[in-house]
């Protein structure tokens, strides 16, 4: 599974598991591309990788930046190999009943989470197709299953990066460029979250085959299984990083 010499490009890299994909993939010979709304967090990740890391601060939800976004690593490492749709809204999402989350915020979560992934597979699509290969990799949940309550927004957005990654590997397939997605499950960062009150572990991990909640190191190696060449005949699938949670 040799990484070496790749350019990736990680959206949401300056923190949580992001960072971690971003550490993973420099120490396995990858260049790596920090894109982050937050330019000092990304830049903070980059200086903490060295030479084999550049940050680019995006708005992953505006067409302008996202495009700027690729040609200025493009500019800088001279390809893309791999685009990771990370970047997304949750941790700072409040529990709510679908009647009271508002327009405003449905289309805020919507907008990164659903059109922040559109938008990255366009701008990388046309350098793939003329390299004549790449991989994109895209993040969505369990919950798309689970159908966890008071997350409606979360869900639709997460769901529509299930039905994208099927549409996109169609289209890109003649093109040689692999497009799959990971839902993982109870994963725990760095990054504070007050979507999940303690009292609720128990009950997240009792419905698991593994009882212990998932981390950053549970994520990378199916991740880098499927930026590296190990994954080349497979395309339009979605891989359950889940624990063997049960659906019902």
């Amino acid at each position: 599974m040799s990484l070496n010499g790749k350019t990736i490009v990680i959206t949401g890299a300056g923190q949580g598991i992001g960072r971690q994909y971003a550490h993973a993939f420099a120490k396995a010979g990858a260049r790596v591309a920090i894109v982050d709304l937050n330019a000092a967090a990304a830049q903070s990740v980059a200086d903490e990788i060295g030479d084999a890391a550049f940050a680019v601060s995006t708005d992953v939800s505006d067409k302008a930046s996202v495009d700027a976004m690729a040609q200025t690593v493009l500019d800088h490492f001279g390809s893309i190999d791999v685009l990771i749709n990370n970047a997304a809204i949750f941790s700072t999402l409040k529990m709510k009943p679908f009647e009271q989350i508002t327009p405003e915020e449905f289309d805020t979560v919507m907008g990164v989470n659903a059109r922040g992934v559109f938008l990255c597979c366009q701008a990388v699509a046309a350098p793939m197709r003329a390299q004549g290969k790449g991989k994109i990799i895209n993040i969505s949940s369990s919950v798309v299953v689970t159908g966890r309550a008071n997350y409606a927004h979360y869900i639709a957005s997460k769901g529509a990066v299930i039905g994208m990654t099927r549409a996109l590997a169609t289209e890109l397939g003649p093109d040689n460029i692999n497009v799959n997605a990971i839902s993982p499950h109870g994963i725990v960062t760095e990054v504070p979250r007050e979507t999940v009150r303690d009292d609720q572990w128990a009950d997240i991990i009792a419905a698991q085959a593994l009882k212990r909640k998932g981390s950053s190191e549970d994520m990378i190696g199916a991740v880098m299984f499927l930026a590296s060449d190990a994954s080349d005949y497979m395309t339009g699938q979605t891989l359950n990083l889940d624990a063997g949670l049960r659906y019902n």
